[in-house]
């Protein structure tokens, strides 16, 4: 099968394909097939009727047509293959030739992978950040382990920011109870924001043992949208209180022999982290720079 290649553009090009007409028999037989099943010749069953039959009702160019329109996308992946052109989009084809018995020719033209020269890679120098461990980062980590094991320490101040407050409360509508808004023991964050509104307000500045009341608006059950009376006791007021790095605990926690061998580990763990992000920044300069030295043409 005849191919032949003309560059239109450094990302296009056309294929001429001829084809000689007895490759095309299994889709002029399929077609033959799919047309006799819907064409109705009396004395013969669908699917049945002589093929020269079907050239006197439908016409022999429909028979065609629709082999040709079933054989070109085979062709034309041969054709790719034969030629070795690197699509990257579907073609544009047409048939330019079409010689019952004798030859299919046709023309496709798409859009192509350009060839790219790269510049020699000993040439490109790109800079990277060093891989450097800030104690402020080895303590952030530290800290991280720290909190996970943090107690809660009562304090006899005001509550803050920050500060785990134990909390009795109940919910009313109209002076009836809310469903599910009574609490006993509720431990809760204070300026965490993330229960009901008005909650961080009413609790802030206030010490154990001290009762307030605030209003809130209902987002969910059967009150959904109503304002709610919420009574809130102060049960407690705690701070969070983290364990000393020492190599007992370092021990215990995290298995090492003492604290320093802990630290050590951390730093280890972030300078690993850090040659990786390296290595990242690396490839993505060095891609930048490949981009700007080589003259890459793009489709139109």
């Amino acid at each position: 099968m005849p191919s032949a290649v003309e560059t239109l553009s450094p990302t296009r090009v056309r294929l001429t394909v001829e084809v000689p007409f007895a490759e095309l028999k299994p889709e002029i037989d399929s077609a033959y097939k799919a047309i006799g099943q819907q064409v109705r010749v009396q004395g013969f069953r669908p699917g049945k009727v002589p093929q020269r039959l079907l050239d006197q009702r439908v016409g022999r160019p429909v028979v065609l047509d629709q082999a040709v329109q079933e054989a070109v996308p085979r062709l034309y992946t041969a054709a790719v293959q034969e030629t070795g052109v690197s699509p990257v989009a579907q073609p544009q084809v047409e048939v330019t030739r079409l010689e019952d018995g004798e030859v299919l020719e046709f023309t496709a033209e798409v859009d192509v992978r350009p060839d790219v020269v790269l510049p020699a890679l000993d040439s490109l120098s790109v800079e990277v950040d060093a891989v450097e461990v800030a104690d402020e980062d080895v303590q952030e980590q530290v800290d991280a382990l720290r909190s996970r094991f943090a107690s809660l320490v009562p304090v006899e101040r005001p509550a803050e920011d920050g500060d785990h407050v134990s909390l009795d409360l109940v919910a009313t509508v109209d002076g009836e109870p809310v469903e599910g808004g009574t609490a006993a023991g509720l431990s809760y964050e204070v300026g965490d924001g993330t229960m009901l509104d008005g909650l961080d307000d009413a609790v802030r500045g206030r010490s154990a043992g001290d009762a307030t009341t605030f209003q809130t608006a209902l987002v969910a059950g059967e009150h959904q949208g109503k304002t709610a009376d919420v009574a809130v006791t102060v049960q407690s007021v705690n701070v969070r209180e983290l364990p000393e790095v020492t190599d007992q605990w370092a021990s215990d926690v995290a298995g090492f022999d003492d604290a320093a061998a802990f630290r050590a580990d951390v730093v280890e763990r972030l300078s690993r982290a850090k040659r990786v992000e390296q290595g990242v920044q690396a490839r993505d300069k060095v891609l930048e720079a490949l981009l700007a030295a080589v003259d890459m043409p793009l489709p139109a």
